[in-house]
């Protein structure tokens, strides 16, 4: 945790930040004085950055004894009906409700004027993040086996909350989800493209002509991966909360099963940007294939189409990367020298993935 601001990404008031030609991720006066005027915590400010942060960002906060997270947007100019921080906060709130492990939110700030985006405070969670090594923990092969089981585990119970009532219903209409996905992804590249990526289009067309029927409304997380889970500090394995609730609506939850499978690493598939948890190349954990059949174990969907929904998973990943590689071009990631870069190659990686589980699947 850190005291002093670095004078780029922290400074201590908005006086440093307008002096400053890219805009600081976060002022503590600013910060201190929203939270003092909420109750939450007592003295000066440590922070701590929490992620890698490709879209929204989250800090660690400590004041004395207690600590918090606090989660904002990326740097302006932020594409239009992306990173709501409101109603990304009020969706985890009424999840929640409903049993979903997630952090409780203490405080939300829609004004734009105190960070330069709007953002969320909420309980600080002690526990694991899994990405590229397993913990110590968790590391038997039987625990690496119930790490992988608490993730399909998890994702069913997400599924079971009724999605259909109340003002979760509001948070999206599940009836033609599917089609304005390819709508919407497919306009996100036509603003962000600079390139010529032809396979962009194939897969697109090869989606919409076999478009399935959606089988029932659930909660969809939207990014739904076991790096995006909590785990408990102590074996056994024991998700404690989901995390990273950006891309979270009401649709289809095969969308879901889709992202996790596509994304999801083993021994010898092929490694793309998205794989960001490659411990579960590691002995012991469930393979694609049985992450699916314990899903179907505990549901009562039909699976047969899950190949288009792992597909569109990728086709919206390379997409969404597109974004992120035209802005770290255009100068606007000025600190990102490892991913955007490696989007030059990455993206086309992911459509060439993309077609193995759809396109070039059904021409087999």
């Amino acid at each position: 945790m850190q005291t002093v601001p670095d004078g780029k990404e922290v400074v201590s008031t908005p006086a440093e930040a307008e002096r400053l030609e890219t805009q600081p991720l976060l002022i503590l006066s600013a910060v201190t004085a929203f939270m003092d005027a909420r109750g939450l915590g007592i003295g000066p400010l440590a922070w701590g950055r929490i992620g890698d942060g490709q879209s929204n960002v989250t800090y660690k906060i400590e004041r004395g004894n207690d600590v918090f997270v606090l989660r904002r947007g990326p740097r302006p100019p932020l594409p239009k009906s992306t990173h709501d921080m409101g109603r990304e906060a009020r969706i985890q709130e009424l999840v929640r409700r409903q049993g979903v492990p997630v952090p409780e939110v203490l405080a939300v700030c829609p004004d734009p004027s105190v960070l330069g985006v709007p953002f969320y405070i909420m309980t600080y969670l002690d526990g694991t993040v899994i990405t590229d090594a397993t913990p110590g923990y968790l590391g038997t092969l039987e625990q690496r086996k119930a790490t992988s089981t608490a993730v399909v585990d998890t994702l069913v119970g997400l599924h079971q909350v009724n999605a259909s009532v109340g003002e979760l219903a509001a948070f999206g209409r599940a009836e033609g989800y599917l089609a304005r996905q390819l709508e919407r992804f497919s306009g996100l590249w036509e603003v962000n493209a600079g390139r010529n990526l032809p396979d962009v289009g194939r897969i697109g067309d090869w989606l919409a002509a076999n478009l399935p029927a959606s089988q029932r409304a659930a909660v969809v997380h939207g990014d739904f991966r076991t790096g995006n889970l909590m785990f408990a500090p102590t074996n056994p394995a024991r998700v404690t909360a989901i995390l990273d609730w950006e891309m979270a609506t009401i649709g289809d939850p095969l969308a879901d099963l889709g992202y996790l499978t596509a994304t999801y690493a083993e021994p010898g598939s092929v490694s793309t940007p998205m794989e960001l948890t490659s411990a579960t190349r590691e002995p012991g954990y469930l393979t694609r294939a049985q992450l699916i059949e314990r899903y179907r174990e505990r549901t009562d969907l039909d699976l047969e189409a899950l190949p288009w929904y792992q597909t569109l998973a990728l086709w919206k990943s390379a997409i969404f990367c597109e974004a992120i590689y035209s802005r770290w071009l255009r100068g606007e990631r000025p600190h990102d020298r490892e991913f955007g870069p490696s989007l030059e190659l990455g993206v086309p990686q992911l459509l060439r993935v993309a077609q193995e589980f759809g396109v070039l699947r059904a021409k087999s």
